[in-house]
C-alpha cells in the first residue's frame, strides 16, 4: 500500500513536471502528457461527436490548441479539467457548425460501442450477454442529446466530480446536476421501453 501510494505520487510529480516543462516551451514534454491523456481524451471526443474521423481531427486540434494556449493555463487548476475544457469547446463548435439547426439531431455514423472492462475470462454466454447489454446501452446513449452525452461520459467514463464537469462544460453546477439527472432518466426510460419489447406500460 505504501509502495502504491509512492508510485502514485511519483506519477503525479512526473505529470506535473511535464506540464511545467511544456509551459516553459519544451515541446518534448508534450509526448509525456499526450501518453497520459490520449486514450481518455479520444474516447471522450468519440462519445460526444459519434464520428471517428471528426474525433480524430478534433483530437489533433485539441493538442494544437493546448500548445497555443498552455501559457494561459493556471497551474493551480487541474490540468485534465483544463484539457477536457479545450476539447469540449472545440467539439461544441464543431457540432454547431455541422448541425446549425440543433445539437440534438441524431448522427448517421452508426453506434459506438461502450468500452467494457473485463476482469478474468467470463464464459462465452456471459460475454455474449455483456456484449448485447453494451450494444443496447450504447444505442440508447447514441440517441441522447450531445449535452447529455457529455455529462455521462465525463462522470462515468472519466470519473470527474460534478464541479469538474461544470468547469469543462462551462455551465453552473446546478445545470450539470439537472443534465445528469435528465440523462439518466432518459436512459432508464429508453432501456425500459426497449426491454419491454417497445410496448407501453
Amino acid at each position: 500500500m505504501i509502495l502504491a501510494a509512492s508510485m502514485n505520487l511519483e506519477t503525479f510529480r512526473t505529470a506535473e513536471d511535464a506540464i511545467a516543462r511544456l509551459r516553459r516551451g519544451d515541446t518534448d514534454a508534450l509526448a509525456d502528457i499526450l501518453a497520459r491523456y490520449q486514450h481518455r481524451l479520444y474516447r471522450f471526443l468519440l462519445r460526444l461527436l459519434q464520428d471517428q474521423a471528426a474525433a480524430e481531427d478534433l483530437f489533433q486540434q485539441t493538442w494544437l490548441r493546448v500548445m497555443e494556449k498552455i501559457g494561459g493555463y493556471d497551474a493551480r487548476a487541474r490540468f485534465e479539467t483544463w484539457l477536457f475544457s479545450v476539447a469540449h469547446n472545440l467539439a461544441i463548435d464543431y457540432l454547431r457548425r455541422k448541425r446549425s439547426s440543433s445539437l440534438d439531431a441524431p448522427d448517421e455514423t452508426g453506434i459506438t460501442r461502450a468500452e467494457r472492462l473485463v476482469s478474468g475470462r467470463p464464459n462465452p454466454l456471459d460475454q455474449l450477454l455483456d456484449s448485447e447489454r453494451s450494444a443496447i446501452l450504447a444505442a440508447a446513449i447514441h440517441k441522447l442529446p450531445a449535452i447529455h452525452r457529455v455529462v455521462l461520459s465525463l462522470r462515468f467514463e472519466e470519473g470527474m466530480r460534478l464541479e469538474e464537469i461544470a468547469e469543462v462544460a462551462g455551465v453552473p453546477l446546478s445545470t450539470v446536476k439537472s443534465r445528469l439527472h435528465r440523462a439518466l432518466e432518459s436512459l432508464r426510460a429508453m432501456l425500459e421501453w426497449q426491454l419491454s419489447g417497445g410496448r407501453g406500460k
